[in-house]
């Protein structure tokens, strides 16, 4: 209801089924599906119908809760457990609209408002409302003050870190895709759950670096510009996961080097692999966390780079079997260079030059090793390895290997 008044695409419809019971659904050829409160699918259509409920707080956290549903329970009671009130508007099928919570005045306002004080009841709609804050704040939504403090007193009391790290992630991974991801985090670092959350994040701010680099100084203000940037230049999922991690290693760099951060690509590979293991990410973001944390400024000095180091950074990233995951390195390098305050449109040769080196050594294969050289066995891959090195150089810089570098 909420994005359909909006004026914005539909892309699921929820409904709420009054005056009946599991029995009855079943009856109708509705499929139960529901493991906590009744759920179930339209026969025909598969969209989820769920029986009005209330619900009770009975522990801490996203499963502390006791549902009721029966024949008694009205709309009214149902939209009452909903967590914002523009999430709290219903329309009947014959077009009369429900809104006892004022959500479509809000909706006029432009305002997140929580439908009750029971908000504070479960620590997920604390992301879902960050998530909707980075998906509505370019339509000009804020977070309504109350509401704000309502989060605050949520982390102060210690319901935020009883979150479940599968949930944390679910909602990040959504929020990772809003246009404006960036204030997912703003948000969260601004009521104080950033550092319960995402500790490894919230460990870069306030952290300098060298200002005729980064005129933006901040660390983590940096970093949310990379994470902008990614965005604005429509990066998938991975490359922005990637974003978000590429620098974990310069909340580790000693004082007494600050405001340098040299080692911070070592430095930052177990803080990206920690922080994606915590929230349970998928291994194959896991993986593009950890490398571009790794090996982003290799491809930033591609040009000073030995042939034979380029080639390393390949392997490390299974480059010749998965051009996937340079690309992405690739994305996050390009935002890593534009999410500094003025350099937002500097151009980044350095993208082609990565992109045609790996070409040119995978245009090389085993198969014409064997046949132009009559090598058998592990020969095979040392010369098809040694012919590669030989590719990026010519590639990247226009000229032959001396032998000694070969295997440098």
């Amino acid at each position: 209801m909420r994005d359909a008044l909006l004026g914005l695409a539909v892309a699921d419809r929820d409904w709420v089924v009054v005056g009946a019971t599991p029995e009855a659904m079943q009856a109708s050829g509705y499929i139960a599906v529901g493991r906590d409160f009744p759920v179930f699918l339209h026969p025909q259509t598969r969209e989820e119908h769920a029986l009005a409920r209330t619900e009770r707080k009975s522990g801490p956290g996203y499963h502390g809760f006791v549902f009721h549903a029966d024949t008694e329970v009205t709309l009214e009671a149902d939209l009452a457990r909903r967590d914002l009130t523009v999430n709290a508007i219903a329309e009947a099928p014959d077009g009369v609209r429900v809104d006892p919570y004022d959500g479509q005045a809000d909706l006029e306002a432009r305002r997140l408002r929580h439908v009750s004080p029971a908000f504070v009841e479960d620590p997920v709609r604390l992301l879902r409302l960050a998530r909707y804050y980075a998906r509505f704040a370019p339509l000009g939504f804020t977070v309504a003050e109350d509401t704000r403090a309502l989060c605050q007193t949520m982390v102060a009391s210690g319901e935020v870190d009883h979150l479940v790290p599968e949930r944390v992630w679910a909602e990040t991974e959504r929020a990772l895709m809003c246009d404006e991801p960036a204030l997912f985090f703003y948000f969260l670092r601004e009521i104080g759950a950033l550092e319960r959350l995402f500790p490894e994040l919230s460990a870069l701010f306030g952290v300098p670096q060298p200002p005729q680099y980064h005129p933006e100084v901040d660390c983590g203000i940096h970093t949310l510009l990379v994470l902008s940037l990614a965005a604005a230049d429509d990066a998938g999922l991975a490359a922005r996961y990637g974003a978000l991690c590429h620098d974990y290693g310069k909340g580790l760099t000693p004082a007494d080097i600050l405001p340098g951060h040299r080692g911070h690509e070592e430095r930052g590979v177990i803080p990206a692999d920690t922080a994606s293991r915590r929230m349970g990410v998928p291994r194959a973001l896991r993986e593009t966390a950890y490398l571009t944390a790794r090996w982003h400024t290799h491809i930033h000095r591609i040009t000073q780079l030995k042939a034979t180091t380029l080639m390393a950074l390949f392997e490390a990233v299974d480059a010749f079997r998965r051009p996937d995951r340079l690309e992405n390195l690739i994305s996050v390098c390009i935002a890593d260079v534009r999410g500094r305050l003025g350099y937002e449109h500097r151009a980044y040769p350095q993208a082609e030059l990565a992109r045609k080196a790996l070409a040119a050594a995978n245009a090389l294969t085993g198969a014409e090793v064997v046949a132009t050289h009559g090598l058998r066995g592990p020969a095979v891959g040392e010369k098809l390895r040694e012919l590669r090195v030989l590719a990026i150089q010519r590639a990247i810089h226009g000229r032959e290997l001396a032998a000694r570098d070969i295997t440098a």
